[in-house]
């Protein structure tokens, strides 16, 4: 995926216009269904523009980024609501149930309350964080309207974050190639930590 993302954006202005609408079509894709790496995919994109000519092209990452980012969060979050009013739920709120632990929950249920919407930039930010923060605000009935309006800076925030883990990679290296895969096994250090962190200490506690 994020090989077809860099194939998709190379130095050619008629071939960058193509690539944005990939980039556009996986973070909302990834973002709808939290599987796809949107952070190395922003963050693979942002190496490519730094080493392009346009000064606009980082500012056209950022913002497409951004944009379905937002898309994808509320496009769930509405499927999601859906399913809390249905009497029967739905196949979407169970895969975001599924994916929020216990723990995890209770924590953004207690931070929800103490903070409210922006909580939701935090969600963002933190590796495996955006899911707990989505649930509890559905269970917690927050209308679609407030968590938009709280999901704005939370994609904007994150869009900035991985693209200047893309610029620190693509400042790095000559090569676009050798920046992406810095950028990239940077995202994936930075993501699977926490997870690998709590499996450590899970398991030594027994």
């Amino acid at each position: 995926m994020i090989q077809e993302l860099v194939r998709q954006l190379p130095t050619a202005s008629t071939q960058q216009a193509a690539g944005y609408p990939t980039l556009f079509l996986f973070v909302a894709l990834g973002s709808l269904v939290p599987v796809v790496p949107t952070g190395a995919l922003v963050s693979s994109a942002a190496v490519v523009a730094f080493h392009q000519t346009s000064p606009f092209a980082l500012l056209v990452v950022f913002g497409v980024a951004s944009a379905a980012a937002f898309l994808g969060d509320v496009c769930l979050y509405w499927l999601g609501q859906r399913g809390v009013r249905s009497k029967n739920g739905s196949r979407w709120l169970k895969a975001i149930t599924g994916r929020a632990a216990p723990d995890r929950l209770a924590q953004a249920q207690e931070k929800l309350e103490e903070h409210g919407t922006v909580v939701l930039v935090l969600s963002r930010l933190v590796p495996a964080g955006r899911i707990p923060v989505m649930l509890a605000c559905l269970l917690g009935r927050m209308p679609l309207r407030q968590f938009a309006r709280g999901d704005v800076p939370a994609c904007l925030a994150w869009a900035v974050t991985y693209q200047l883990i893309g610029l620190l990679g693509g400042s790095l290296f000559a090569e676009p190639w050798q920046g992406v895969v810095a950028a990239v096994v940077l995202t994936l250090l930075i993501s699977g930590t926490p997870a690998l962190w709590r499996r450590l200490r899970t398991r030594f506690a027994h």
